[in-house]
């Protein structure tokens, strides 16, 4: 889903004497992996021998939100489906199978890149090629999830999943790897970055950033008060006028992908869930941080959208499962369903009279819905790619989407289109409006903040001090 083109230049110098040149080192990071041969009077199993090699080197860039060249290796079934190279397992023929030759760095991409110092070992290496060769066969019934041990994204991981305006329109915020930087939505200036000193990974190193993990979700509270940043099991809630982290929310399955404050700013809901397993729909009490739903049986597969109807009575979600659903908050209660997306419905928003719902689709296209009738209204055919993000303009019918095609559109519930910018040429992932509708911003794989002003004019395009400059690819 997410494919990753980085353009890097490195003048190597000239090392004389004591120790190898970069040029030798990342040499040697290109060579492929030693090969050896195990013996085993057992068949290799894939729940206790491989998947926790994936798990551990490849599972940051390869599942859930995450997914480079397509390739999702968060599961068996998906392994076996492959990705945009194709298929990355042939069974019974290791050497045939990506998976295995990208591993042994004998075919490109590796993986993990020459950029992650975390490549698979020869022991590790003779595993998976074995499982292949035997036949690569399916987990014997259920299993225990192997533990993740999270890793702090390589630095090529810049990915802009999250982007939020206060909203009184003064700055802008957005999420860069594991990162969250903030700047002045009128200069574009870099303002500062949210750091958790206390932060530290597993192997007990200081970590330099808001999470450990990506950032995949990011909102500010209505009073302008918090933002709040989602990530790999825990939520952070930082105040958003200093940056000091006030609090962090943790217990979640698996990501936290996206996010949204009640409009009077006292609840916070999050979706997640572990993928092809179960959806997890959560609200909590933001003055307290204290869990107040647990929405059971919210969808069956990842939350992917979350939004509070205009007088936060109720929620409506949509998830991988492909529908759209509300419920009520006070109780958690489920109220309807809305059926029609062919594909993941990756966000959802409510229109600002409250009657109508508009959710966007892996399927390219915007489904509009009555809320009262529980019936599908129309279908927009939006972009040509994945309609990524959808954000309503506060208490208006209008709303704006983004899409894998690097297009910005606006429209409105009628269907009809009221306006339309070019952000690039990479996939985008999310949207962010300031209350008014004037402001736009947008962020994706390029790894930039573009922020759109209604008025006119160029975008201003927003990257932290020490990003390296961004090379936009040619269309």
């Amino acid at each position: 889903m997410r494919a990753l083109l980085v353009a890097v230049v490195v003048l190597v110098p000239l090392v004389v004497g004591g120790g190898a040149s970069a040029q030798e080192k990342r040499l040697k990071n290109e060579e492929p992996i030693k090969i050896i041969k195990i013996e085993r009077k057992s068949p290799v199993l894939f729940d206790k021998d491989v998947e926790p090699i994936l798990a551990s080197k490849c599972i940051t860039c390869h599942s859930g939100n995450v997914k480079e060249g397509k390739l999702d290796l968060s599961s068996y079934e998906a392994i076996l489906k492959g990705g945009k190279r194709g298929t990355s397992v042939v069974a019974g023929n290791a050497e045939k199978s990506l998976l295995y030759r990208s591993c042994a760095k004998i075919q490109r991409p590796y993986m993990p890149p020459r950029s992650e110092p975390t490549a698979v070992v020869p022991e590790e290496l003779a595993l998976i090629k074995l499982w292949i060769d035997e036949g690569a066969k399916a987990p014997l019934g259920m299993r225990e999830l192997p533990k993740v041990v999270l890793k702090v994204p390589a630095t090529v991981v810049v990915p802009i999943f999250g982007v939020a305006i206060s909203p009184d329109k003064s700055a802008v915020a957005a999420s860069r790897g594991n990162q969250i930087h903030v700047y002045d939505a009128g200069s574009g200036a870099y303002v500062r970055s949210l750091i958790d000193t206390g932060l530290v990974g597993d192997d007990k190193k200081a970590v330099k950033g808001a999470h450990v993990s990506l950032v995949e979700s990011l909102a500010y509270s209505p009073d302008g008060k918090y933002l709040a940043s989602g990530s790999y099991q825990e939520v952070a809630l930082w105040d958003a006028r200093t940056g000091v982290l006030r609090k962090r929310i943790t217990g979640f399955a698996e990501r936290v992908v996206t996010l949204a404050f009640s409009h009077d700013g006292k609840l916070l809901a999050t979706g997640g869930g572990v993928p092809s397993q179960d959806g997890e729909l959560k609200v909590f009490d933001v003055a307290s941080g204290k869990q107040l739903h647990d929405v059971k049986n919210s969808h069956s597969d990842t939350v992917l959208g979350v939004c509070f109807s205009p007088d936060d009575k109720m929620l409506v979600s949509c998830g991988a499962d492909k529908f759209v659903k509300t419920f009520d908050v006070a109780s958690g209660k489920f109220l309807k369903s809305f059926e029609g997306h062919t594909h993941h419905v990756l966000a959802v928003g409510w229109s600002g009279d409250g009657k109508m719902l508009a959710s966007a689709g892996a399927d390219n296209v915007v489904k509009v819905w009555d809320f009262g009738k529980g019936e599908q209204v129309r279908t927009i055919n939006a972009h040509t790619k994945q309609v990524t993000g959808l954000k309503f303009v506060d208490k208006t019918t209008n709303f704006a989407t983004v899409s894998g095609d690097g297009n910005v559109r606006l429209w409105n519930i009628s269907g009809g289109g009221i306006g339309n910018f070019s952000a690039g040429t990479d996939f985008l992932y999310s949207v962010a409006l300031s209350p008014d509708g004037t402001v736009i911003a947008v962020g994706g794989q390029e790894g930039v903040v573009r922020v759109f002003n209604r008025a006119g004019g160029a975008p201003k395009m927003l990257v932290p001090p020490s990003a390296e400059k961004v090379v936009p690819k040619k269309k």
